[in-house]
């Protein structure tokens, strides 16, 4: 009879020495001796995670997208950098938000995450993003609820909050590194501390105070102070979760300190630094939510052989074909940067499959022609997440023809386990032709 000495240990152990923790893998002995088929699948789960990446000037059609439909398709020169991965990605088009004209040509960026009508005309206003909703639906337990990223100078972001506010994105990937795996002495701990109690005493007294104003007010008011104090309850909430996550130890990884990459004309070095630090990220759990808002901007001419002009310029190209070749340089580096991140999500490695098996990856623009500054027709790439990849999906026709953009999302937070039936703009809960495993 052969009996089994094999020791249990928890999904999240660790490893203590000298000072140091250390978190640990995926390891055999993290399931039990004698599972049982259930125990061993409640086991051997791991947590869904997203990503999303809007690039602002989009890309150019043509280089993008294939002439046909299905699995046979023939790679173009964008997806030919992600050849390696063809299996694990999907390529859609057809997909857009209806009614995106808004303040300026760029504005429907604001609203590549919400679905939300005429971003920023007079009277407008935003909803929540598709990573914010799923945060409000699965309430991770993670020191960070998301990470808001950007490649930028500026800290605007793709996400937005239920009542519509932008939450800045950081575009220090020394800083967030910083917050996600170095630790505090103790005294900063205790300052941590002290500054989140400081922030509670704070939302308490505000609270009663609200409580009793509304009282005072008449119906319609008083929805919209309700919606006021569900706001400051979210806050409370995520102070108290800060304040816990403030007295553990933060995961310790075999990566040095990231440096900031300071001239935003580098945006390889820009681009890879938040790759690196997505996946890391991912790996120890800090988080399972991640918005980046990558390139465009005005004034940045990448410093990549062959490109001797501003990025937004060679957007607008209106058909030349020394601005579309330069436009072309720049997106072919991008692919193959996506190209590396894919990599990356693919060997690690968890309990039943890679980091990119349970990492949903949604990749692309608000803008699918930016040299018109046109919002349909949108490039749209799905990788990982546990879908059947390896096709070109055409959602919708084209132009007035497209099906909603928001329908893939509902696939999407349904397939993280959300029981969504609708998203903003939606009219279906999943794009035709697009099956999970």
């Amino acid at each position: 009879m052969n009996i089994s000495t094999k020791r249990h240990l928890s999904r999240r152990a660790f490893l203590r020495g000298t000072g140091a923790l250390l978190t640990l893998p995926w390891l055999d002995a993290m399931l039990p001796a004698f599972a049982t088929r259930a125990q061993a699948a409640a086991s051997t789960s791991t947590p869904r995670r997203f990503i999303a990446m809007q690039h602002g000037l989009g890309f150019h059609g043509p280089n993008l997208f294939p002439k046909k439909t299905g699995a046979d398709y023939e790679l173009t020169p964008y997806l030919e950098a992600l050849r390696e991965h063809r299996a694990d990605f999907t390529v859609l088009s057809g997909l857009s938000h209806e009614e995106q004209n808004g303040a300026d040509g760029h504005s429907s960026q604001l609203t590549w995450l919400t679905g939300a009508k005429h971003p920023g005309m007079p009277g407008a206003r935003n909803s929540i993003s598709l990573d914010q909703f799923l945060i409000e639906k699965l309430r991770p337990d993670t020191r960070f609820s998301s990470l808001v990223l950007t490649t930028q100078d500026d800290t605007e972001s793709v996400s937005w909050s239920a009542n519509g506010v932008n939450l800045p994105a950081e575009n220090s990937p020394a800083r967030q590194f910083q917050q996600l795996f170095i630790t505090g002495t103790p005294m900063e701990v205790q300052n941590q501390m002290r500054e989140l109690k400081r922030g509670r005493s704070i939302l308490d007294t505000v609270g009663e105070g609200a409580k009793r104003m509304r009282g005072e007010l008449g119906k319609r008011d008083q929805e919209r102070f309700d919606q006021y104090l569900t706001s400051v309850r979210d806050l409370e909430q995520r102070l108290v979760s800060s304040e816990a996550w403030a007295q553990k130890p933060k995961p310790a990884v075999d990566t040095p300190p990231m440096k900031d990459v300071t001239d935003h004309n580098e945006i390889v070095p820009r681009i890879r630094l938040l790759h690196d630090l997505m996946t890391l990220a991912l790996q120890t759990d800090s988080t399972r939510i991640i918005t980046c808002r990558v390139g465009g901007g005005f004034k940045i001419t990448p410093k990549i052989e062959g490109v001797a002009n501003e990025w937004h310029f060679l957007s607008h190209h209106g058909l030349d074909e020394k601005k579309i070749h330069e436009l072309e340089l720049i997106e072919l580096t991008e692919f193959q940067e996506l190209n590396r991140l894919l990599g990356l999500l693919k060997s690690a490695k968890e309990a039943n499959g890679t980091l990119l098996d349970q990492t949903t990856v949604l990749v692309g623009s608000n803008l699918g022609n930016a040299s018109a500054h046109d919002w349909r027709d949108l490039p749209v790439i799905l990788a990982g997440g546990g879908f059947k990849h390896g096709q070109h999906i055409a959602a919708g026709g084209a132009g007035v023809k497209n099906e909603r953009f928001c329908n893939l999302f509902v696939q999407i937070a349904r397939q993280m386990g959300v029981e969504a039936e609708a998203f903003s703009q939606s009219t279906a809960t999943s794009v035709k032709g697009l099956e999970a495993v």
